[in-house]
């Protein structure tokens, strides 16, 4: 008896101490990757709230299709949190590197500071995130950390190669969550977490596919607030941009802002009227008719598949 405790007490050491060798040597090899101790990765306590994580792939993503949501589940005192897969340090016509990721983190921790959510931006650049396996235990760990119950990204039929391979990043976290023995440096879910998608307007090779929709009029104008924060992005135009778009005078700026808070709110409210069925199917007929803005999600054939019951419980609005 003896022999064999000392012998699997050995063997967790062994494995403690090759999660941190591992951790270590990825790190010096992968710097743009972000990586954790395992002292740090033991998953939040159940508190009996809901845990959402909503993946984007730039520090303006996951705010533009989770925000308005977002703040419903704070404000229910639901723990969310906002992730950007990489810096950003790209997305300006006029400014880039290490300045501009810094000025986009800045402004989606105060969006966060808004909507009553964390945030939290990898260090990889804008541009270049590819489906690693290093990438790959990164949102495999974050997600285990959140201990999460919803998981929502974009499609990974999409425009912009890094919108893609976030997606499909989330998409191969879907299984291994759950998966004893991989990323050693964060215990496994014990529960699947519901992965849902973001809608969107494309078509190939197949068109967005509501299960729900939730509608967020209570919280519109807070939420266009938040946003409206994001300049580089919104009122300056991010990479395609120039410097007409967001002029120095104040009369200039202040039509700019109007403008922007208008075409956003615009976006919203495609959403209820394209999706007004799948409001009707939560909310009732004549609730849903009276929706002027709103959020939809499709759940993904990946990971936990929830009933009709299970997705009012995740999605209590």
């Amino acid at each position: 008896m003896k022999t064999r405790i000392g012998s699997s007490l050995l063997m967790l050491l062994a494995v403690g101490g090759l999660g941190v060798l591992v951790g270590t040597f990825l790190n010096d090899r992968h710097p743009g990757v972000a990586y954790a101790s395992p002292a740090q990765a033991a998953p939040v306590a159940d508190d009996g709230k809901l845990r959402i994580i909503i993946f984007g792939a730039h520090p303006d993503d996951a705010e533009y299709f989770g925000a308005g949501v977002a703040m419903k589940w704070a404000k229910a005192g639901h723990h969310v949190k906002l992730v950007s897969a990489t810096n950003g340090d790209v997305g300006h016509w006029q400014i880039a590197g290490g300045p501009l990721a810094q000025r986009r983190k800045a402004e989606v921790l105060e969006v966060a500071r808004k909507l009553g959510v964390t945030t939290e931006v990898l260090d990889i650049h804008d541009g270049e995130i590819l489906p690693t396996l290093e990438n790959r235990r990164t949102f495999t760990r974050l997600i285990r950390q959140w201990n999460a119950d919803v998981v929502i990204t974009n499609r990974p039929n999409d425009y912009h190669p890094d919108h893609r391979y976030t997606s499909i990043l989330v998409q191969d976290s879907a299984y291994m969550v759950t998966v004893p023995f991989f990323g050693l440096d964060a215990p496994p879910l014990k529960k699947n977490p519901v992965f849902a998608y973001a809608a969107d307007r494309f078509k190939r090779p197949y068109p967005f596919t509501p299960d729900l929709a939730v509608a967020i009029d209570d919280v519109m104008e807070p939420t266009l607030d938040a946003l409206l924060v994001m300049e580089s992005q919104i009122q300056e135009g991010g990479a395609n941009g120039d410097a007409t778009l967001f002029p120095a005078d104040g009369p200039g700026r202040q039509q700019r802002r109007d403008t922007v808070r208008k075409n956003l709110a615009n976006r919203y409210a495609r959403v209820a009227t394209n999706y007004r069925d799948a409001l009707i199917k939560y909310y009732g007929e004549e609730q849903a008719r009276k929706v002027h803005y709103a959020q939809a999600f499709e759940i993904c054939e990946y990971g936990n598949q929830p009933t009709q019951e299970q997705i009012r419980k995740l999605f209590p609005f």
